[in-house]
Parts: structure tokens; C-alpha cells; sequence
């Protein structure tokens, strides 16, 4: 049975991933802090280990107790203070910081040992990025500068893992229906605005699942999947 590990399992993106993988039959670990809320995961297959990613302890402890593993999507992420610069908090920037770089590296180092270590040898890594990574939102300073920061760390995971055949890629996201985007969306409308163009979750999730099923000499090193009709391309 293959196997995977999920960060962020709890809600969004990770949890619909989760789910789509536990009925494909893969064997998952679902990391989040909100136990309650992994809680409602309830499958012969998931294994359920709630604990925060900036915590180095527990990351490492989940990952030994899980044992082999085939792949892990780093999904962890939070967005932070939506204004610029000059009206954040050094805290808040830190705690930005802590859960989608730090958590992130922690994580990745979790896995890589663990894929390094086992028999056979190797595995796949796949770092949730963002569309951020190529083209911010207004008043995103924190999380646009950790996700050009993910794209530094998939690219050192797939140089540093092919000795030992582990992979490394990243899905960058733009504007999947998460309760984030649904968020933005009511408040765009009560301000008049037009919504904004998003896509299902469970898109990436099968995007997700075609990254982490590929054979190992295949690897997609970077998949942006988005909503259509996003302004991200073209000439503002």
C-alpha cells in the first residue's frame, strides 16, 4: 500500500487531498493541529497525528512513528496580515515565517531522513507553493516573501535528493475554493465588486494525486494549477 503524508490535513486544501488519496487506497497520515477537526477523518487508512508543524519534536516523532513513506505534501500555510509593511508587527512576520518556511523545512527534513533511511531507497516530496510565488496580492508581504522562499527549497530538495532518489516538486495554487477564497469572496461582494474567478479543491487534489503517482525517474518540478479566468497573466 503506498503512502502518504499531508500537512494541513485538517481543512482545505490538505483535507480534500487526504480524502481523495484514502479512496484511492493510499495509507495517510494527516498532520494538523486541530485534533477535533482530524477527528471527522474517519477511514481504516488514516493515521491521525495532531500536532503543530513549527513544533521540531513533534514533527520528528510523527514521522518515525508513521515508518515508510512514499510521499509528502507539505501543505502547511497560513497567509498572515493582509496590509503593507509598514503596518506589521515583527510577531506577526515571525509567526509567518515559523509556520510556512520553518514548518515547512521541519517537515521536509522529517521526510527526506525518513525516505533516505528506508528500504528501497526514496520517495517524493511535493511543496504547496502559491501563484504568490510568481505574482503577489496587494498587502501579502509576508506570505508572498515565504513562498519565493518555498521555491528555494523545492529546487535545493530535487538537486540534494537525487543521490538518494528522492524527488521534490511544487504545486503552485490560484484561488482554489478554500474557506480563504470564499472569505474574500463575500467580502469583494459586499463591497460591490465582481468575485473572484476559483476553481474546485478537489482540482488540486487530483493534481496532487497525478504529481505523487508518477514513477520515480518522472518528476513534475513545478505545476501551476489556477483558476481560469485569474488575472494573473497579461498586462494589468
Amino acid at each position: 500500500m503506498k503512502s502518504i503524508m499531508i500537512t494541513g490535513a485538517s481543512s482545505g486544501i490538505g483535507r480534500v487531498t487526504a480524502e481523495h488519496f484514502l479512496a484511492q487506497g493510499w495509507r495517510v497520515g494527516l498532520i494538523a493541529r486541530r485534533a477535533d477537526a482530524l477527528a471527522e477523518v474517519v477511514h481504516d487508512n488514516a493515521v491521525l497525528m495532531p500536532c503543530d508543524v513549527t513544533d521540531e519534536a513533534a514533527i520528528d516523532a510523527a514521522f518515525a512513528d508513521f515508518g515508510h513513506l512514499d510521499v509528502l505534501f507539505n501543505n502547511a500555510g497560513m497567509f498572515g496580515p493582509q496590509t503593507t509593511i509598514d503596518e506589521i508587527a515583527l510577531d506577526e512576520w515571525k509567526q509567518v515565517v515559523d509556520v510556512n518556511l520553518t514548518g515547512m523545512f521541519l517537515c521536509a527534513r522529517a521526510a527526506f531522513r525518513q525516505m533516505r533511511a528506508q528500504t528501497p531507497q526514496g520517495g517524493r516530496i511535493i511543496n504547496n507553493g502559491s501563484i504568490s510565488a510568481y505574482t503577489p496580492r496587494e498587502g501579502s508581504v509576508c506570505y508572498t516573501t515565504t513562498k519565493h522562499g518555498v521555491s528555494g527549497l523545492t529546487k535545493t530538495l530535487s538537486l540534494d535528493g537525487r543521490p538518494f532518489d528522492i524527488a521534490c516538486g511544487q504545486i503552485d495554487i490560484g484561488n482554489a475554493r478554500t474557506d480563504l477564497v470564499v472569505g474574500l469572496e463575500k467580502t469583494r461582494t459586499a463591497q460591490g465588486l465582481d468575485p473572484l474567478p476559483s476553481m474546485a479543491v478537489e482540482d488540486v487534489a487530483r493534481s496532487v494525486f497525478h504529481m505523487a503517482t508518477l514513477p520515480p525517474e518522472a518528476n513534475v518540478q513545478s505545476m501551476m494549477v489556477m483558476a481560469t479566468k485569474m488575472p494573473h497573466i497579461g498586462r494589468g
